[in-house]
């Protein structure tokens, strides 16, 4: 798990991928927030359409790459948390979040986490190397 967190604190923007409430594909920026019981958090509004295509179709991919073009991909299922301590800790970790909520209990903010399979890749030869998140 520490590779796949150090990974992803690297290279803090990734793409997530969803089915919209069209049924089409939507892919847009996204930003790891913290690990926590080997858990990755997130954190979306609901007024956001993104929340509504999770509550509608909690399949999505998370994927993103470094400089060097090593890979991550993450497949899986999300997972809403209403712990208002990893919210607070998602609000004092980014200062994006922080501008747009102010406070850990702002109603809109959504703390998730995803469950899944993930792999780090690259062109090396070497198999991926694969994690159970």
């Amino acid at each position: 798990m520490n590779d796949v967190t150090k990974f992803l604190e690297e290279n803090p923007i990734e793409y997530l991928a969803t089915v919209g409430l069209d049924g089409k594909p939507k892919v847009r920026p996204f930003m790891f927030m913290l690990e926590h019981d080997r858990k990755l958090y997130f954190c979306t509004s609901n007024q956001n359409p993104l929340y509504k295509e999770i509550k509608k179709s909690p399949s999505v991919e998370l994927v993103t790459a470094s400089p060097e073009f090593v890979w991550f991909r993450f497949s899986g299922e999300v997972v809403f948390s209403d712990d208002i301590e990893i919210k607070k800790a998602i609000i004092e970790q980014s200062e994006i979040v922080k501008a747009q909520y102010e406070t850990a209990d702002n109603p809109n903010l959504e703390a998730l986490y995803i469950t899944g399979k993930a792999t780090i890749s690259d062109f090396s030869g070497e198999p991926p190397k694969e994690y159970t998140i």
